[in-house]
C-alpha cells in the first residue's frame, strides 16, 4: 500500500450536459473577441452544453467585464462564467491598468460569489499575437469553465465524504 492509496482523488469532468454558462464579451477589439467567442461556444457544444443554457452579454471593454460578471453571478443561475476579450499593448500605461484591473475584477467576483470564472481576456503585444492565440484560448476557456463548474458542484457535496 502506498501513501496515496487512501487519498480521495477527484478526476476532471468535462461533461457539460445540464450546465448553465454565462459569457461576458468585450466589444473592444471585436474581431478578436468574436474569434474567442466562436471557439468558446463551439467547444462548449462539443462538451455537451446546450445552446439554450448559454447566455452572452457584451460590454464596451475589458474593464466593464467584471461588473457584468458580478450581475450574472448574483443571479445564482449559472454554474460557471466566462470572460472574453482582448487587451492589446499600446504606447501608454493604459494597457497595464486595463490588463491588471480586469483580471483582478474577475478574481474578486469569482471568490466573492463562489463561482468559477474562466479568464479568456487575452493580453498581447499586438493584434497578430491575439489572432494567433484566440482560437485555442477560446476553446480553453470553455474547458476550464466546464471542468471547474463540475468540480465546484462535486466539492459542494463533499460533506458526504469523510477521510478514513
Amino acid at each position: 500500500m502506498s501513501y496515496y492509496d487512501n487519498i480521495l482523488e477527484i478526476d476532471s469532468d468535462l461533461k457539460g450536459s445540464g450546465l448553465c454558462i454565462g459569457i461576458v464579451m468585450s466589444r473592444f477589439n471585436i474581431d478578436i473577441s468574436e474569434g474567442l467567442l466562436g471557439a468558446c461556444t463551439a467547444e462548449l457544444a462539443e462538451l455537451g452544453v446546450q445552446e439554450t443554457d448559454i447566455v452572452l452579454i457584451t460590454v464596451p471593454g475589458a474593464l466593464e467585464i467584471p461588473l457584468a460578471l458580478q450581475k450574472l453571478a448574483a443571479s445564482d443561475r449559472y454554474d460557471a462564467l466566462i470572460a472574453l476579450g482582448a487587451v492589446i499593448h499600446g504606447e501608454t500605461y493604459h494597457f497595464d491598468v486595463v490588463a491588471n484591473e480586469s483580471a483582478r475584477g474577475l478574481i474578486t467576483v469569482g471568490l466573492e460569489y463562489d463561482i468559477p470564472i474562466a479568464n479568456g481576456v487575452l493580453t498581447t503585444d499586438d493584434e497578430e499575437q491575439a489572432s494567433v492565440r484566440m482560437t485555442e484560448k477560446g476553446a480553453e476557456t470553455a474547458r476550464v469553465a466546464v471542468e471547474m463548474a463540475n468540480l465546484a458542484l462535486m466539492l459542494g457535496k463533499m460533506d458526504q465524504f469523510t477521510p478514513s
